[in-house]
């Protein structure tokens, strides 16, 4: 019974989110101006960062502890197919919790349909990542890397992090207006992910030794979407040749809507209260 009365709370907001999808793309375009607005160098420090911050981890693990490279591709091609759907995850997800103390003006408008601002702060994120991912491409291809029939695959990673931010967020954002202390750990969440993701070491390093390891590290969603970065990179496999993470992710990313979503209309009628 509780199940039945969970369920057209996940299937409402997703009507209402396909109802909104024009003012969410405004939305959204408007939101990713807004962030970097009276800065010189305006939306530019929005790629800067990432950027460095590839440049980093590739001198870092390259250059000083001598990473070896991915088969015949060179190390920093496999570290940037990681990281750029991390960036992406990280951000939209990490907005999308915020967006209801962000637009807490909004929420206090009763004729508002608030259930589209974590989507809005993901479509936001996801503005930068189209940048990366062309980035990436084109990385690969002045490593004399050219892209493939593999290379289409990006197309449905970004499906599946849109998917999993949007899932999770439904829960963080409503909690985080109660909890504020969720913020601060949500940042040691997303670090802790992204080194047991992994992004910057081979889970290859620990499949012979602690095999049990490598199967716990799979069940993190986010080790799905980087590894389906980096077959379509590398032109591996196709994601329905890895049918049984596939349907875990899938099911996994319902199970987490389906519960984030009732806890969102539960607490939904207090926000403004609380804000």
């Amino acid at each position: 019974m509780e199940k039945t009365k969970r369920l057209p709370a996940a299937i409402g907001i997703l009507k209402e989110n396909y109802k909104s999808r024009k003012m969410i793309f405004k939305l959204a375009k408007n939101d990713f101006k807004t962030k970097y607005a009276g800065s010189y160098l305006g939306i530019i420090w929005a790629f800067v960062q990432p950027i460095m911050t590839i440049l980093l981890y590739w001198f870092v693990f390259q250059v000083g502890f001598r990473s070896q490279p991915y088969g015949d591709y060179p190390f920093v091609l496999w570290l940037t197919a990681g990281l750029v759907p991390w960036f992406f995850f990280s951000d939209a997800w990490n907005g999308a919790t915020n967006s209801m103390l962000e637009y807490s003006f909004l929420v206090k408008k009763v004729v508002f349909d608030i259930g589209i601002l974590p989507v809005i702060k993901i479509f936001s994120a996801f503005f930068v990542n189209i940048f990366f991912s062309l980035f990436m491409v084109v990385l690969f291809m002045v490593n004399g890397y050219m892209p493939t029939m593999h290379t289409l695959q990006l197309i449905y990673c970004l499906i599946c992090i849109i998917a999993l931010c949007g899932a999770m967020s439904y829960f963080t954002s409503s909690i985080i207006v109660f909890i504020r202390d969720l913020g601060h750990l949500l940042g040691i969440v997303l670090q802790v992910l992204m080194w047991m993701t992994p992004i910057m070491w081979n889970i290859q390093m620990v499949q012979g030794r602690f095999p049990w390891l490598v199967n716990l590290l799979k069940l993190n969603p986010v080790f799905y979407i980087v590894q389906g970065y980096r077959d379509a990179m590398f032109a591996e496999k196709w994601f329905w040749e890895r049918p049984i993470w596939t349907i875990y992710f899938w099911v996994l990313v319902l199970f987490i809507y389906i519960a984030g979503t009732h806890v969102f209309q539960k607490l939904r009628p207090h926000f403004a209260d609380v804000l």
